[in-house]
């Protein structure tokens, strides 16, 4: 299959089929060349389920940010929510506090 087209080989009437220039062994190229991607796809979306259901968490985060310790500061969670912070801020804005 060729990757390059000049407009003439598209043809001028726009209700004709972009493959109507191609040959039957071109059409059926094709039609294999979407099928092997369709079957591609199929496998690489079980992978990724495969991979999704096995993945840690921790050992993702470490991965991403390196190994360090989040169970001391300055990693370590806030024993407050920041959301709590924001609502008291939302409050006190609309005069309600």
């Amino acid at each position: 299959m060729s990757n390059t087209h000049s407009p003439s080989d598209l043809g001028n009437d726009r209700n004709e089929s972009p493959l109507a220039g191609w040959t039957p062994e071109q059409i059926e190229q094709g039609k294999q060349w979407v099928e092997a991607w369709k079957r591609a796809g199929e496998a690489m979306e079980k992978l990724r389920a495969e991979e999704l259901q096995k993945l840690d968490g921790y050992r993702a985060i470490e991965m991403l940010c390196g190994d360090y310790d989040y169970t001391v500061e300055p990693r370590a969670p806030k024993p407050y929510s920041g959301l709590v912070e924001q609502q008291y801020w939302f409050k006190k804005a609309a005069g309600r506090d």
